[in-house]
């Protein structure tokens, strides 16, 4: 958190001392305005020669900022901005350096503030640090891309005096010739060429000493321009390779539920910076080489050309890395995508604003292509050849579009809102292969001028792997392929290079932020546990797994593993069950998850032991093993014995909630050890409806019971699945005294269009909310 952050989380008497600090001729609006650049310029302590321009990129930054303010709410911070920026032309444009050192005191006091009031001494931050010191080297690299623009404007302003020197001393020796050829020496001309004789000594004199000082400039010049195009180079490197690299890691991770750390606002920035800086340089070299070839042949140095030269051809490959680089995937497209299906995404170049670019709006273009594909084209464009244009593998509508300069946000990026893919053109599958495990992606691709056309840039870059689907049940693998190249990516990678095995941390890791993001509630070590044993369970036996976490963690699991070996006595895939899970506990299930109502991941036998040794009533809610997305019911009933209802899906939890089929169910009292139900679930009941509906009906409600077997002794219950090893007992609907019979074919029976007909007015009361239809 930085320190004015942390100073706007003072108490009220604390923030009084620090709106104390700042004086009049140092606004507080200023202070609030600016509050991350003036941090991050002078938090570290800088040379007085480095200082002389802070005033300068102060008023700039003031100004950049009040010009950003349009809507009238602001209309009196941004007049107060612009009247501090003139107050500090006005009173320290002679004094830089007292600005600079008046604002570092501000800031050390706000810290005293600061620990005096919290109680602990304030620390930059780890990451805040790291990106003040990247400020802080772009800022010094700006003073000194500054201060060769000096030396350049020294450097012409002498060699345009020497050229009048030169010149003169020329005329002067040309006065001498002519006095020695035009007559007889008589005593006034031999005065006058003594005269001229010791002028031109003292020019010459001049002269050599001037050249000595160009030559000097010339040399100091190209060594400081040098300099700033290898600091240039490192910190470019920073914000591209770690910076920028970094953010579209964390884009991918946030596809499986990861939230992002990183800011584009904040990278933008610092490559905003880059190109300023980048494009000043550039401009010096240029106008160095330009001085140097109009200057006469004695001022020439030997090779200067050929090293302008080089460090021309040098600044303009960071600034095409810079561009290129820089044009990015804001919001990613759908990475499982479904044929005729309308998607969005956008694109984003960092550096638009900085250098014009929209002054000649480019058009982006979208086409889907191939793994080989992408492949073909990250090849061509290392070896530097444009190659040929990569083979479309489909057919997308809207897919093109012109990009718009923001300037409230000095964004210059375009938005596909209305594409949608047509078709699919399918590679050749091998072995195993399915449609759900060939991985596509989206070519964005642009040409963009800089400098009025002096510079022409061919852009593109590729979106995160998609797969295209074109039915709904293809969806769980086609997320499985998208959620384990997320995952396992390694940097760097060719598209889309992805490991076939991991270890079980790893992907328990993934699991386990994949349920988090989409349920709200985290997964317990005992949860992975039990899902380590079910992924494992065709290959190795529950009780010859690792009892320790660490020995668990480093096993491997293989994407077969994952998502194409069906479990052991099941037709569907450890990521098929996960996946249902996840989906009825998001849709259904979510509040009761993060209360820990739900034991969920569970073994049915593990179960049945933990309530066989607890009173009758004691039941559990876990997801069952058999059916996907299913959750089920497990009680003990009399003579402790464990009873599982047949598991609701989701289908099932819209017609009536968990909560109410806890309700309805009078054998279930306590959940698991010992907790009332009504205690735990009572908020999450339907309140009943007690008002007819407006057409004069009374609404029916559907209520879950048991069969009428489960109401004699135990001994009479008997399991309807022969197949299970416990009883197990389906649900019935309304009416203890009905068969069991689904939702589907209740809403089909005769009790339910009778009791849609009846007549209101022939009843005094009616209990619609209770197990049974009967009259009060």
């Amino acid at each position: 958190m930085s320190l004015w952050a942390r100073a706007q989380q003072l108490p009220q008497e604390s923030l009084q001392k620090v709106r104390a600090i700042y004086v009049d001729h140092f606004p507080i609006e200023v202070r609030h305005c600016l509050a991350t650049w003036i941090e991050n310029r002078i938090w570290t302590q800088e040379p007085e020669e480095q200082q002389r321009f802070f005033v300068e990129e102060l008023v700039q930054e003031i100004h950049t900022h009040a010009e950003l303010m349009v809507s009238p709410e602001m209309f009196v911070t941004k007049m107060k901005l612009i009247e501090a920026a003139k107050q500090f032309r006005m009173h320290y444009s002679h004094a830089p350096h007292e600005l600079y050192t008046f604002m570092r005191r501000c800031l050390a006091l706000e810290m005293e503030v600061i620990q005096t009031a919290m109680g602990t001494p304030y620390i930059q931050p780890q990451t805040e640090r790291k990106y003040s010191e990247l400020i802080t080297g772009l800022q010094t690299v700006r003073q000194k891309v500054n201060m060769a623009s000096e030396e350049i404007r020294s450097l012409q302003a002498n060699i345009e005096s020497f050229s009048l020197q030169y010149h003169e001393c020329l005329k002067n020796k040309g006065h001498i010739n002519y006095l020695q050829q035009s007559g007889p020496m008589t005593n006034d001309r031999r005065e006058l060429e003594a005269c001229l004789r010791v002028q031109i000594e003292d020019m010459e004199r001049k002269l050599n000493a001037l050249v000595a000082q160009i030559n000097q400039s010339q040399m100091e010049l190209v060594d400081h321009m040098k300099e700033n195009i290898t600091n240039l180079r490192q910190l470019q490197s920073q914000v591209l390779d770690e910076e920028l690299i970094k953010w579209k890691r964390e884009q991918q991770l946030s596809g499986n539920g990861v939230p992002m750390q990183s800011n584009l606002n904040s990278i933008q920035e610092w490559c905003e910076l880059l190109a300023e800086l980048i494009w000043s340089t550039r401009q010096q070299v240029c106008n160095v080489g330009r001085i140097n070839s109009k200057t006469i042949v004695e001022l020439r140095q030997p090779h200067l050309a050929e090293m302008l030269d080089d460090m021309s051809k040098q600044v303009t490959s960071l600034l095409s890395t810079l561009v290129t680089s820089t044009f990015v995937i804001e919001k990613q497209p759908p990475q499982v995508m479904k044929t005729n299906t309308r998607f969005t995404a956008t694109v984003r170049l960092l550096v638009g604003g900085q250098l014009n670019v929209h002054m000649t709006p480019p058009r982006v273009t979208v086409v889907i292509i191939s793994e080989q594909q992408a492949q073909l084209l990250l090849k061509s464009d290392v070896s530097g050849g444009r190659g040929k244009q990569p083979q479309e593998c489909g057919d997308i509508l809207n897919n093109s579009g012109c990009m718009e300069y923001q300037p409230t946000c000095r964004q210059l990026s375009v938005s596909f809102r209305n594409m949608q893919l047509r078709k699919i053109k399918r590679a050749e599958k091998k072995g195993t292969e399915s449609v759900m495990d060939e991985k596509l992606t989206l070519l964005f691709q642009s040409e963009f001028n800089v400098g009025g056309g002096e510079l022409v840039f061919q852009v593109w870059t590729l979106s995160l792997p998609v797969v295209v689907i074109v039915h709904g049940n293809q969806e769980p693998h086609g997320w499985a392929t998208v959620t384990w190249d997320n995952a396992f990516s390694p940097p760097g990678r060719v598209p889309f290079a992805v490991p076939d095995k991991v270890t079980w941390g790893q992907l328990a890791e993934t699991l386990r932020i994949k349920f988090c993001s989409a349920t709200g509630g985290d997964l317990s070590e005992d949860n992975l546990r039990f899902l380590a044993e079910k992924i494992f369970s065709s290959h190795v036996d529950r009780t010859s797994l690792p009892l320790t976490a660490l020995e668990l963690n480093n096993m491997s699991v293989s994407w077969t593993q994952f998502c194409k070996d069906a479990l052991p006595d099941r037709n569907f895939t450890f990521w098929e069950w996960f996946y249902m899970v996840v989906k009825v506990t998001r849709d259904y299930l979510r509040t009761l998850w993060c209360d820990r109502l739900i034991m969920g991941f569970i073994q049915k036998k593990q179960a049945e032991e933990m309530l066989s040794k607890c009173p009758p009533g004691t039941f559990l809610l876990r997801f069952s093993d058999s059916e996907l997305g299913g959750i089920t019911i497990a009680w003990t009933g009399e003579g402790n014995e464990v009873f599982s209802l047949q598991p609701f899906t989701s289908r099932d939890l819209m017609l009536r909630s968990l909560a109410d089929r806890i309700l309805d169910l009078a054998q279930l009292q306590f959940l698991y050890p010992n907790v009332a139900k009504d205690d735990v679930f009572s908020k999450y009941y339907t309140k009943p409806e007690n008002e007819m509906l407006k057409n004069g009906y009374v609404k029916p409600v559907l209520v879950t019971t048991l069969p009428p077997y489960m109401s004699a002794s135990p001994a009479y219950a008997h399991s309807p699945d022969s197949h299970r090893n416990t009883p197990s007992v389906h649900s019935s609907y309304f009416s203890a005294s009905t068969p069991a019979q689904t939702e589907s074919s209740f809403m089909e029976s005769e009790l339910f269009e009778q009791i849609r007909a009846f007549d209101h007015e022939e009843f005094d009361d009616f209990d619609f909310y209770g197990g049974n239809a009967a009259m009060k």
